[in-house]
This record gives structure tokens, sequence and C-alpha cells, in this order.
């Protein structure tokens, strides 16, 4: 069972960056976004996501860079001391190089620190934490960065009305006798098709025909786009986190739930609240930003405590339960206990012009 334990690290901020432009799903046309059965009021009430935050020009490192750089300033540190930085998305700058990499030079970081990506969706802020604290528990590395989110810039596509764009910044820190995190991680890779774009990879390369558009569950897409199994993915989630969140409680013996809050990866509103139900859970231990934000891939849980919970958690002790799970199949939970929290403003990032593209 892969149940992991760090200790010596904590959390010292967590900051969001998303677009300004706010896209109202009530507005939305029957047959561009939706099936032209479905009315915005039935998928609103549905999924739950009432708006989302779109651009055309941000990339996932534009909205990370400018939760970062607020992160870093509000928390004071000096960014030489940044030692290591890890980028997790599905939507990178480029094929290579990594993404990290390229962060590390625009934030201004030193030329010794550790960069790496990190290629998950739903679950990827949990894993990418696991990945940060390994490299902080030890105090070899005192100061790092996890930048995580997914936009959808230039997708020449109708996008799905579920989803919105955002990035994160979480700055992990070495403290000695901090009680750390504790994870439980899980992975099946026989529904690694529930949620895939087809073309693109090694696998199945670009060609015109990538392009062409299909009819599927009611929408045309093509094979650059995100196919997913919608009722395979629900069963999948209201299955799996119940599960990994009682297998954590249980490995390290814990009652889950005394936690004062739980951050459920933003999937839509309906498979949540089926999680919600399965564990037993107060609403009010339950904060969602989906009705806000959309899904928002793996920056959902870190937007959710940024845009929920600023001005209620920082100063007090506070433990939480997160959990993501999704494309892969893949799931992670983790607990852990904040205290001083910096939670900067939310970041609205204009768009650009794209002064950070390679142009041959």
């Amino acid at each position: 069972m892969a149940f992991l334990e760090y200790k010596n690290v904590r959390i010292a901020g967590i900051a969001a960056g998303v677009p300004e432009t706010i896209v109202s799903n009530y507005t939305l046309q029957p047959g561009i976004d939706i099936s032209s059965d479905y009315t915005a009021k039935a998928f609103v009430e549905t999924t739950g996501v009432e708006e989302r935050r779109c651009s055309d020009t941000l990339c996932t490192s534009d909205l990370c860079f400018a939760a970062a750089e607020k992160l870093i300033a509000d928390l004071g540190w000096d960014k030489k001391e940044i030692e290591a930085l890890i980028f997790v998305s599905q939507t990178a700058d480029y094929i290579l190089p990594a993404t990290a990499c390229i962060l590390q030079d625009r934030l201004g970081l030193s030329r010794d620190c550790y960069a790496e990506d990190v290629a998950l969706g739903c679950s990827g802020w949990v894993y990418g934490l696991s990945n940060v604290a390994s490299l902080v528990a030890t105090g070899s590395i005192r100061k790092a960065l996890l930048l995580v989110g997914d936009a959808k810039k230039r997708a020449k596509m109708n996008r799905d009305p579920l989803f919105g764009d955002a990035g994160t910044a979480t700055a992990i820190e070495y403290v000695e006798g901090a009680k750390g995190f504790q994870f439980h991680f899980g992975s099946d890779g026989s529904g690694y098709d529930a949620i895939i774009i087809p073309d693109g990879g090694s696998r199945n390369q670009v060609s015109p025909e990538s392009f062409q558009l299909h009819e599927y569950d009611g929408k045309m897409k093509h094979r650059v786009q995100t196919f997913m199994k919608g009722m395979d993915v629900f069963s999948f989630g209201i299955t799996t986190a119940p599960k990994s969140i009682k297998k954590l409680g249980e490995r390290f013996g814990f009652d889950y739930q005394a936690n004062d809050y739980f951050i459920f990866h933003q999937a839509n509103m309906k498979m949540n609240n089926q999680i919600v139900k399965k564990l037993k859970l107060a609403p009010e231990k339950v904060p969602s930003c989906m009705y806000q934000f959309g899904n928002t891939s793996s920056a959902s849980i870190p937007l959710t405590i940024a845009s929920q919970l600023k001005g209620k958690i920082e100063d007090k002790p506070t433990k939480f339960i997160c959990c993501g799970f999704g494309v892969g199949l893949s799931w992670g939970t983790v607990a852990f206990e904040t205290n001083n929290l910096v939670i900067p403003d939310i970041v609205n990032v204009k768009d650009n012009e794209d002064n950070y593209g390679y142009q041959l």
C-alpha cells in the first residue's frame, strides 16, 4: 500500500492566480459548449458550476508565476533561499523543456534550484506535495515551491463549460518538530482511457486527421481535446475518495471525522455531494469553489483553500484532509495541519501578449 509520512515540514502559504475574464455558464448556447438537448440552467444545477475564469492568451505557467510572485512577497521570502520548484500540470508550456526550468528563471530563483515537471491532473496537488515534502523533510532543502494548475490557452476548441483556468503556488518549508504530512496514494491504469486526449503524444502523433470533428457524447470534438467517460469517472470518484480517506485514518491511527476541513478535488457538485454523504461529513467542513471557478484540475484543492478559507484559518491551528482523484486513473489523500498560514488575495491576471512564447 502506498502510504507515506514526512515530518519536520509545513505549508507556509497558499496563493492562486486566475484569468481576469469571467465566463457565465448561464449564457451558454445549446449545441456549442453543451449538447443541444441540455439547457444551460440544467447544466448549472447538475454540476454546480455557475461561472469560470478563462483566457485565450494565458498559459498555466503565467497563472502560477503570478501566484508565486504574490506569495513570495507576502511571505517575505528571499528568492535565493528557494531551492526547489516542482510544476504539476497537464498543460505545460512545451513538450520540452520542463516548464519548471522556465519558471525558475522567470521567478529569478537561484541556478542551484532543483526544478522538475510532473504530468498529472486532478490528483496532482497531492502528488506534488508529496514530492516536495520528500525533498524538504531532511533539511537539505529548506524552502520550496509547488506550482500547480491547468489552462487551455488557445485551445482552438469550444470550451467544456465544466472547466476553468487557474494556477496556484504552495510554499513548503523545513521546520524542526513540525507534524508534517501523511499520505495515501493509488492508481488504476486499467482505466487510463476514462479521461484521455487521444492524439498529441508519441503513440498517436498529431496529424491533419487529429482535428477532424466527430460527435462524442452529444458534442462535436476532435482528437486533441479531452475525451471523458463520465459515468466511469463518476463511479471511480465516489468509490475511491471515501475509501482512501478511511484507509489513511486507519493506517495512521486517527479519526478522520476530527479534522476541521475536507478539501476535495472540485470535480462536479453531484460527485462531491455523494462523497460527502458517504463519509457523513458536516457540510460546513467541506468548502467548495466550483460554483465560482469550475473544475480547475490539479489547482482545485489549493484554489479552494485560497478562495474559501482566507480570513478564517490563518492564525490558528487547522487540521485538513485533502483528496484529489481523476485522470490516470489516480488518487491521493493527505492529512496535515496548518498554523500561521499566509493566504494572499486571489491574483486576477490580465491577458498578455505571450512574451515568453518561443518563435522560430
